[in-house]
């Protein structure tokens, strides 16, 4: 019996570890994903006059995802220290729900990620434009320039339509120059910027969509085991209060108090009829 009672509490005790251990994991990951979001986010926000509003969708809402497994984790966690079947089921049910969002991101960056290449060619192209006639352009351009170390949109040349030189006006601007300018002499950039950015921004949602795939379907493997683990503790729950149970039965420990039960002649010599004459009723002289 001891034999016994030790292995169950051995079984009790894999299980709550193994949960804990599956939830401390899933947070980690989560806070890879939160951290993998937030510098997509911040490096679109760098070009953001070159991206769409629409492209910071997968990252905000991947960093919406990542916050919400902090919590799925923790409270995964709590229940498998308080060995609740109920709250691992939930758990279990979080991680599904979550699942669905998941997807949903890794979608739309796939989808996203076929538009990056017009996108940024137009984005480049107007900022190029109104370079001269508008102040507020020259800064983005320059730091898109001045950042991916490039020269226009697919090569310095492309600076000719729109700087055209004058003997007094650079042809390029000077983000431009590979090198600081001597006497007015540029020496451009050879590459272009949109084969940069358009990479970079490509990869971006590359990465969040196959991140997010890749934990996405780990997690069903995650909710899985937790609805696996959260049956086993049932059962081993069970099978504890059985035996407990089968032992106050074999030490004679009863939950109901035994009502005095009695015999055929207690009961007919309790209840007998003073009227009625008896063979051992004493005679009347």
């Amino acid at each position: 019996m001891a034999s016994e009672r030790y292995e169950l509490n051995m079984n009790m005790k894999c299980v709550k570890y193994m949960i804990f251990v599956i939830s401390i994991t899933f947070a980690v990951v989560a806070a890879m994903l939160l951290s993998m979001a937030v510098a997509i986010g911040n490096l679109f926000d760098d070009f953001q006059n070159f991206i769409d509003s629409h492209f910071f969708v997968p990252p905000n809402l991947l960093i919406a995802i990542g916050i919400i497994l902090l919590v799925i984790a923790l409270f995964g966690c709590i229940g498998a220290l308080k060995e609740s079947t109920a709250m691992i089921n939930i758990y279990g049910v979080l991680l599904l729900s979550v699942f669905v969002l998941q997807l949903a991101a890794a979608i739309t960056a796939f989808v996203m990620r076929g538009q990056v290449e017009m996108m940024v060619r137009q984005k480049i192209f107007d900022s190029m434009e109104n370079y001269k006639q508008q102040e507020g352009y020259r800064n983005p351009i320059d730091t898109l320039q001045n950042t991916l170390e490039c020269c226009g949109v697919d090569g310095y040349s492309d600076w000719a339509q729109f700087l055209p030189s004058d003997g007094v006006v650079m042809e390029y601007p000077e983000t431009c120059c590979a090198a600081p300018p001597v006497d007015g002499e540029c020496i451009p950039r050879d590459y272009g910027c949109y084969s940069r950015l358009s990479w970079l921004i490509s990869q971006g949602s590359v990465l969040i969509a196959t991140g997010t795939v890749a934990v996405a379907f780990v997690q069903v493997l995650g909710a899985v085991c937790a609805f696996m683990l959260a049956s086993a503790i049932r059962r081993a729950k069970t099978l504890r209060a059985t035996r407990r149970w089968h032992l106050q039965q074999s030490l004679g420990i009863m939950t109901k108090p035994i009502e005095p039960q009695y015999t055929g002649m207690e009961k007919s010599e309790a209840n007998v009829d003073p009227d009625k004459y008896l063979p051992t009723s004493p005679s009347v002289c």
